[in-house]
């Protein structure tokens, strides 16, 4: 069974970095996506990065957290750590965080879309304040 447990969150002043990590275990094929995806109160759950493994390796970002956020997967034996980097951090970022992964033995269209993903984390709580 597919597992997934985010970690990292906190609560933190604006300007400053979080490092939020993502255990992914128990598939028996690579994922062709993975991806970090938040949901503020009151707010829909929206896209912030991801993988996408379909052809060759490439990273995607929402307009609102380029050049601030960076997604990586380390492969570790049958496990994968998916890690979100998080500088210069905005009160608008105050959200609780999600990793996911889709794709396992299936074809996705889009790494981008919700609908690509199968698997979910519980959330780690990411609150930016002052």
């Amino acid at each position: 069974q597919v597992q997934l447990v985010e970690s990292g969150g906190d609560s933190v002043q604006p300007g400053e970095s979080l490092r939020l990590s993502c255990e992914v275990s128990g598939y028996t094929s690579d994922p062709s996506c993975l991806g970090w995806f938040r949901q503020a109160p009151g707010k829909e759950r929206e896209g912030v990065a991801h993988v996408d493994r379909r052809r060759t390796i490439s990273t995607g970002y929402a307009d609102s957290v380029k050049g601030r956020f960076t997604i990586s997967r380390t492969r570790n034996n049958d496990n994968d750590t998916l890690v979100l980097v998080m500088t210069s951090l905005k009160p608008e970022d105050t959200a609780m965080y999600y990793c996911a992964v889709g794709g396992i033995g299936m074809y996705v269209r889009s790494c981008q879309s919700q609908s690509a993903y199968t698997y979910w984390g519980r959330g780690t709580q990411v609150t930016v304040s002052s």
